[in-house]
């Protein structure tokens, strides 16, 4: 009788149960309520200042939860190996099957597995478990999320098979004629019998590899081999090419294992004469800083969120990313890898010495090279990974023992890939710099947290340093990109951060007269709950920063204007170190007539100029003498503002504002209108308060009701408002400078959605996104 296929990766996301608190035994009767994953029951509580993750994790509650799911193996299963593999779990999880505890996986960004074959039951029910334990706060220094926030995958397979993370594709030599793609795949023989099979590795279309292989039982052993691939496509930003990589284990003719990869074919050089070389040609990165977050959505990491924060951050103008503290999820790289984008990829925020009070620090010397390796042997083949880090600020930098940790470190992360460099960032407030010289010798690549003006006199001392600066301030653009410009032994800059993000709350904010006073790290900031330090906001609109630092680096945006926020009668406004000052894109300023604003004006014009109801305000040179920009100080009357980019004495470029009348309408923008019925699939609904004319009224603060009919949930709300405490989870949120957003899911069926948005005094809007199977 022929015995069905079996699906060798099957996604377990589906049909969860979930109790929050702690409980004897999974099976215990309690409240239970279904989930699907990714699930972060933090995200569904509201930021309140009681609550232990205080402003590190913006407020949110955590605690312990459990997660069981009841399923059938099917009694063709009988002598397959079975592996239930976690993309993520936040964080100390215990796993179990049919009351077996498999194990634990502390670290919550690890991804790690466990083999479920001696204990399950063929034909009959199964229960999985897992224990989540995020109730020891604080344990980090950012919004965490709690629970099972990325994937959870079945693996079936023959005793005969490749392994877990066991293929990995290098390109060691790339000519423009043809190219070498080096295979190493590690097969495991978990039978009883010596087997003899072949071995294929195909690039569809391209090239073929076949090798005759025996292995005894109970052995592995890894394959080694070498395709051609004639006039190879370059993997870049700008042209992200990916191949196709298909692994096939044969045996009689018969097909026992196939594993399907995808890479990118590029040759990547780091040196202190050259600086980052992309395939023979020089590159700047210009970079970015992002949590794990996806905002609104908590930690729960859908693989359409991860694809849009990528999105968001290519039309940012960014061409890399650097994943601060942590792995990032598995998605988010598929993203970076066919949208183009540069990843500095981290495995840790600190090592022995804690930050805070039950952080890594406590698991360090048990866990560091089983995180560290996992983080490498997951993500050793996206081709948009260009950099290792094994850390963080380590509070322990200037003590000899670190210098030996990032040796152990490194060589951990080369034993398994040696084709990338190594680097950490470091950083000091004091006059100790160049205690730091035996530490950054340990790694390829010298990353520098705000200490870009130490390159010059570092670059003096030790000529052959790499230097690349891991964290900026925002303030701080055209500075970080002259000195990038000008030394090629300064590689990039990556601004601190490139998105908002939660927890860490109040970076980056500004304040108003009677409001609390200091940095972030004075706490105390109760309602912030999250970071306003990013290019980018919470609703994924770019702030007027984020298109000066795109105008610096690229060449597709040469003119912008926005209007900066008036100090309030009774004071002025303040900024924190991260900070810049709150500007708008608006000529809307109640209450403000006559009076002088201040309208700054970004450009790649050699000159603008600047006019108000068609009168001329004056013209400013936009040079690199003047940095790019030009400030111009008008009183304020309605109308039209407006600026031109002047070339040879032609204006070939405007922008301009309109004063918005009162707020009439609410108009809905979708990311995607239509989307798959898998019950996993988003939509990212922007909601904007406007006049008559379709002019958006920026003081419209509205309350705003959502309401669904169709197949799909409304899984989140938000307005970039850090101070605004509304729960994330619920069917309203008020406007803020006359913007929201909510995000509708999926089910799995197909059919249309009526998404209606309505507020008192409004107008109903409605939109509907179609659903297709």
């Amino acid at each position: 009788m022929h015995k069905p296929k079996i699906e060798r990766k099957q996604l377990f996301d589906a049909g969860w149960q979930f109790h929050l608190g702690d409980t004897a035994r999974a099976d215990t009767a309690g409240d239970w309520h279904e989930v699907d994953l990714p699930h972060d029951w933090s995200i569904a509580s509201r930021p309140d200042s009681l609550n232990p993750s205080g402003g590190d994790g913006g407020y949110f509650a955590n605690g312990t939860g459990w997660y069981k799911k009841v399923f059938e193996v099917p009694e063709h299963w009988e002598g397959k190996k079975v592996l239930i593999y976690f993309e993520g779990v936040y964080m100390n999880a215990e796993v179990f099957i049919n009351g077996e505890k498999l194990g634990i996986q502390p670290y919550g960004y690890t991804s790690f597995d466990f083999d479920l074959t001696p204990y399950l039951k063929p034909g009959k029910q199964n229960v999985v478990a897992v224990r989540v334990d995020n109730s020891h706060q604080k344990n980090s220094r950012w919004y965490s999320g709690s629970g099972i926030y990325r994937h959870v995958w079945l693996k079936v397979t023959d005793p005969l098979h490749i392994s877990h993370w066991g293929v990995a594709v290098t390109t060691p030599e790339i000519h423009k004629e043809q190219a070498t793609v080096r295979v190493r795949t590690l097969v495991k023989n978990e039978s009883t019998l010596a087997q003899d099979f072949v071995i294929t590795s195909t690039v569809p279309l391209v090239s073929e590899k076949q090798t005759q292989v025996s292995i005894a039982p109970g052995r592995e052993k890894e394959i080694v081999q070498e395709l051609t691939v004639e006039n190879p496509a370059l993997w870049s930003p700008e042209s992200p090419e990916l191949y196709r990589l298909d692994v096939t284990l044969s045996r009689e003719s018969d097909v026992v294992d196939e594993v399907t990869e995808f890479f990118g074919i590029r040759d990547i050089r780091f040196s202190a004469e050259n600086g980052f070389e992309l395939n023979g040609r020089k590159v700047i990165l210009n970079g970015g800083n992002v949590h794990h977050d996806n905002g609104s959505l908590g930690a729960a990491a859908y693989d359409r969120a991860e694809v849009r924060k990528v999105a968001l951050l290519k039309e940012a103008g960014f061409n890399a990313v650097r994943t601060a503290h942590n792995p990032p999820s598995e998605a988010f790289l598929y993203a970076c890898d066919s949208l183009g984008l540069l990843v500095i990829d981290e495995s840790f925020d600190g090592w022995r010495v804690k930050k805070t009070d039950h952080d890594y620090a406590g698991i360090f010397d048990e866990w560091w090279k089983h995180d560290a390796q996992s983080m490498v042997l997951r993500d050793r083949n996206h081709p948009s990974v260009i950099l290792w880090s094994i850390g963080n600020e380590i509070i322990e930098r200037k003590e000899p023992g670190a210098v030996e940790t990032a040796r152990k470190l490194s060589g951990a992360v080369k034993e398994i890939d040696a084709t990338r460099p190594v680097t950490s960032a470091m950083t000091t407030w004091d006059a100790e710099w160049e205690i730091f010289d035996p530490l950054m010798a340990e790694h390829d690549v010298a990353g520098y947290n705000y200490q870009l003006h130490r390159a010059e006199s570092d670059h003096e001392r030790v000529p052959d340093r790499i230097i690349l600066q891991t964290e900026s301030y925002p303030k701080d653009a055209f500075y970080n990109w002259k000195m990038v410009q000008d030394h090629d032994y300064i590689i990039g800059d990556f601004v601190w951060t490139a998105l908002d993000y939660l927890g860490e709350s109040g970076i980056g904010r500004y304040f108003y007269p009677g409001e609390p006073e200091g940095e972030h790290w004075v706490g105390g900031l109760f309602p912030w709950h999250g970071a306003y330090c990013g290019d980018i906001d919470l609703t994924g609109w770019r702030k007027p920063v984020s298109h000066y630092r795109s105008m610096l680096y690229n060449g597709d945006e040469k003119l912008y204007m926005a209007v900066r926020e008036p100090d309030p009668e009774d004071g002025k406004i303040t900024l924190t170190s991260w900070a810049v000052w709150p500007a708008w894109e608006s000529w809307t300023w109640p209450g403000q007539n006559g009076k002088t604003l201040t309208v700054d004006v970004y450009s790649r014009h050699p000159s603008v100029r600047l006019y108000l109801n068609d009168s001329l305000i004056g013209e400013k040179e936009t040079t690199p003498d003047t940095q790019f920009r030009a400030v111009f100080e008008v009183p304020y009357h309605p109308g039209e503002l407006k600026v031109a980019g002047m070339e040879d004495g032609r204006e070939v470029e405007t922008r301009n504002f309109l004063t918005a009348g009162e707020a009439s309408k609410i108009m809905l923008s979708p990311d995607r209108s239509e989307i798959e019925a898998n019950g996993q699939d988003l939509s990212f609904v922007v909601v904007e308060i406007t006049d008559g004319e379709g002019i958006l009224q920026p003081n419209a603060d509205h309350k705003l009701q959502f309401a669904l009919e169709g197949p799909g949930e409304i899984v989140a709300v938000d307005n970039a408002d850090l101070k605004d405490t509304g729960s994330y989870v619920s069917g309203t949120r008020k406007a803020w400078h006359g913007r929201a957003m909510v995000v509708v899911k999926s089910t799995r069926e197909k059919g249309d959605i009526l998404l209606t948005v309505s507020s008192p005094g409004l107008p109903d809007a409605t939109l509907t996104l179609h659903v297709k199977q």
